[in-house]
């Protein structure tokens, strides 16, 4: 269970993070369209696991890798950001949200169900 402070501190977290990723980090990642999803923050405030949901991304393996190479970057422009708020810039561990994908999935699979229509006699009986 997160205390208030290491939810604030996740919020605060993608919050900028996002703006880092609409703005300032365009020329590293190209056209890939990047959504935090979701940051939780280890007790003692120096480790972030940030899930991320991509669109827009042909091959979303080789853009985690992409990621992990650029995370030294990511982390100073975060630390450039929230430095003034924060006495420790967390260390950063990207992880892919799938929530969407298995979301779709599901929806793909119940939509192509022969689920027949319940007679309103039967119904009312």
């Amino acid at each position: 269970m997160s205390s208030t402070r290491q939810l604030k501190y996740a919020g605060l977290i993608q919050k900028d993070l996002s703006d880092i990723f609409q703005r300032d980090a365009r020329h590293w990642f190209g056209k890939a369209f990047i959504t935090i999803t979701e940051v939780q923050v280890s007790p003692d405030l120096s480790f972030a696991k940030v899930y991320i949901g991509l669109m827009m991304v042909e091959n979303q393996q080789q853009f985690m890798e992409l990621m992990a190479e650029k995370k030294p970057e990511i982390r100073k422009a975060l630390g450039l950001r929230i430095g003034k708020q924060v006495r420790i810039v967390p260390e950063l561990h990207f992880v892919l949200d799938e929530t969407q994908e298995q979301a779709q999935h599901i929806e793909s699979i119940l939509s192509k169900l022969n689920i027949p229509k319940e007679d309103k006699e039967d119904s009312e009986e």
